[in-house]
């Protein structure tokens, strides 16, 4: 069953990866982060995903990617100087 952002099934299928590592849960990560249909919402997806599948795995290195997700980043610095 494919979950409605996650219609390639990338996420489910890394949740069921044994041994799956942190290298190949980023790579799959952008992989399905690319699929998302267009005017879909990333950070409502990321948390559907973690309600879906991360709730049950709280150890897996997908859920801590898609935590990392969730995290604001810091404004980056103007480069050039000023006048």
């Amino acid at each position: 069953m494919t979950h409605a952002h996650d219609p390639k099934g990338l996420i489910r299928e890394s949740y069921r990866m044994d041994g799956i590592s942190m290298d190949e849960c980023r790579s799959i990560l952008i992989d399905w982060a690319l699929s998302l249909p267009v005017g879909q919402e990333p950070l409502q997806a990321i948390r559907a995903m973690l309600d879906q599948y991360g709730t049950h795995a709280p150890d897996h290195p997908m859920t801590a990617l898609l935590q990392e997700g969730l995290t604001p980043r810091p404004p980056r610095a103007r480069k050039g100087r000023s006048k």
